[in-house]
Parts: structure tokens; sequence; C-alpha cells
């Protein structure tokens, strides 16, 4: 199986599977002499990790990961820093049912890629979906809990989901400090709670829900990314559509620019007291000609209903038969309400790896 690996200078190799003894990443292109410990990891991790309350899978990981290479105690600092040589982490499998997904061993779950997997490799790891589970995303957190060390704290990252099912929040009432404070990532405390209900009536329906998640990054300047084939925003919309179960990416106005006029979309500039502009909108999504122009980076992305449901849904089997396929186990009645610390890791990555590219090309 190939293409297991992304980015550039910064470059992120993910391996492993959803019921196996453990799963990880490489991360190579990291710079020497930052300071990174397990710790600085964890508490990325910690936000993702499932079983976090009753709306989320039950599977109960700790999702403690190791560092098993790229860092070594600095007497000067006193602590761990980056070597440059790759670095290598690895998170335990600890709580896996394996014998929930018996009954699908010779069944393709409708919405889910079992199928596609049998059809390319000629057979699949019913078990959880091996790498095409959720359960991969752990590692991309890990990987991006790095790129954030590159970043620095002038870039802050933050995501926040804004849509389950057709129940979308009100922006006006949007409020970044409610996000950490509900178990769905929202930043509208009173749609939150009616969040609750809708899923709770979802799982008992036995049915599941897609959502929309967006991610914002402030602090990028003004230049990172490449014109043509190098853009940053075609490289974010990569980076978070190769998230498991996402359909769809936006960046700034997004879809809804088509029903914009060009007044209503260009985004208009004054000349700012640092002699740099001011701009009075952000329909671009602070990517324009495929650079940054140091407004606020704002991507979205719909992440579909989760595959595996109670409900019978039809199906056939591996040697051709029609059946009825029902998915035992735990799961997620809305697997894009862990999705917004993934597309916090995405976004790292890729900013990481274009300050990298930039870096190398301008010197600055």
């Amino acid at each position: 199986m190939s293409h297991n690996t992304f980015g550039h200078l910064f470059r992120v190799t993910t391996w492993g599977e959803s019921h196996g003894p453990a799963l990880g990443c490489v991360v190579d292109g990291c710079p020497p002499g930052l300071p990174l410990t397990a710790a600085d990891i964890q508490f990325w991790l910690n936000r993702r990790k499932p079983g976090s309350s009753r709306f989320v899978t039950q599977r109960r990981e700790a999702d403690e990961v190791k560092i098993l290479s790229g860092v070594f105690e600095d007497d000067r600092t006193g602590g761990p820093v980056t070597t440059g040589a790759p670095i290598s982490l690895m998170i335990e499998n600890t709580d896996q049912r394996s014998k929930d997904y018996d009954d699908v061993r010779d069944l393709y779950r409708p919405g889910h890629a079992d199928y596609t997997y049998d059809a390319k490799y000629g057979l699949r790891d019913y078990r959880g979906g091996g790498r095409s589970s959720a359960r991969e995303t752990a590692a991309r957190v890990a990987a991006g809990a790095v790129a954030r060390r590159i970043l620095g704290g002038g870039v802050q990252i933050r995501a926040a989901l804004v849509q389950i099912g057709s129940v979308a929040i009100d922006r006006g009432r949007w409020d970044w400090s409610e996000v950490e404070n509900n178990p769905f990532w929202c930043p509208d405390a009173q749609t939150a709670q009616a969040w609750e209900k809708l899923l709770d009536d979802t799982r008992k329906d036995g049915n599941s829900l897609g959502a929309i998640v967006e991610v914002e990054a402030t602090g990028v300047p003004a230049g990172w990314g490449a014109p043509v084939y190098g853009k940053l925003d075609a490289e974010l919309a990569g980076a978070l559509m190769s998230i498991n179960a996402v359909k769809g990416v936006e960046i700034g106005a997004g879809f809804a620019a088509a029903a914009l006029t060009g007044v209503e979309n260009a985004d208009e500039m004054r000349a700012g007291n640092d002699g740099r502009p001011v701009f009075l909108s952000n329909a671009a999504g602070g990517v324009l000609g495929g650079i940054s122009t140091g407004q606020p980076i704002v991507a979205r992305f719909a992440v579909k209903p989760t595959s595996s449901i109670l409900t019978p849904r039809r199906t056939i089997t591996r040697d051709g038969q029609n059946a009825d396929v029902s998915t035992k186990g735990r799961h997620d009645p809305c697997v894009g309400i862990r999705a917004a610390p993934v597309g916090e890791a995405m976004m790292a990555c890729v900013l990481a790896d274009a300050m990298l590219r930039h870096r190398g090309q301008t010197s600055r």
C-alpha cells in the first residue's frame, strides 16, 4: 500500500491499523533545536481521543504517545530538543474488540471503504476498517503537535463544529471560548444544547449524521505558498480532504462565492499604519493566487455520516450474494465531532511545510 506520506520539506508518514498493536507516524524535516516532550504532544492527543463523551465511540484508548527517535537531551536547555533526525511517534492500541466485526467479515458496509479496499488489494482488514478507520487520525494529531512547535506561538490554529446534520450554528452567537465548554467543539452554546437531543435521538434510531468543521489560522504572514502547482489553498484542501470521511472542502467563502457579485466578493484594502494593507473582508479565506495574504486562513470541511450503523442496509457479500448488514460495536453517531482536532493538525502540518519552503526560497 503506497501513499502514506504527505508534505514536502515537512513530511509525515503514518502507519498502523485500527485493531493492530499500535499506530503512529514518522515526521521528517523538523528543524533541530526545538523543545519537544511527549507531554507537548499528549496535550493535543487528549483533545481527540475516543470515549470523551456519550456522543462519541466508547472505545477507551489512552492514546499515550511515545517518542522513539529524533529528540535528545540538551545540556544547555536542560530538556529534550529535536535533533533534525526523523521523529518516530508510537501510540499503542489497548481497547480493541475485534469480535464486534465478525459479522461483517464477508459483508461490505455501504458507504464504507470495505468494497474499494477489497477491489484494489484483494483483501481487507474488516476489524474496524484497518487503515481506512478514523483511528489513523491519532497519528496525524501527533504530527500536528510537532508542526505547531515549528510554527511557534505566533500562529494560532483552532477549529469549531459549525453544523451537525441540518442544524447549523448561529454565527451571531459565535464565541471561541464556548468551544472548550461542550463536547461538540461548538462556538454557539444554544446550538450545542440542540445537538445533544439531536444526537441522542439519532443514536436511538440506529442512525448517524454528518457535520461541517471550520478551521482558522491566524498570525500567518503574507507570502507563504506558491503559485500554480504549489498553491497554499490547494495543499490545504488536499490535506483536509485526506481526512477519513471528508467529502468536501472549501476555502473562505467557498461555494458561496458563486452567488456573490464581483463587488461583494472583492476583499477591498486600505493602507495600514505599518505599510501593510488592511483588508475590509475575507472572502478569499486568507489566500490569493495560492499565497497567504496575512489575513486569517479559513477553511471548512464536510464529514459524511458514520457508515457503521445499527439500521440494516442492503449490500452484497464478498462472493457477490445479496445480503443485509447492520454493524454492532462502538461507533460515533457523528464522526465529525472528533474531527476538529484533526482539522487543526492538518492545517498545522500544511503551514509548517509552507513556512519551511518559504524560508528555503526567500531566506526569511
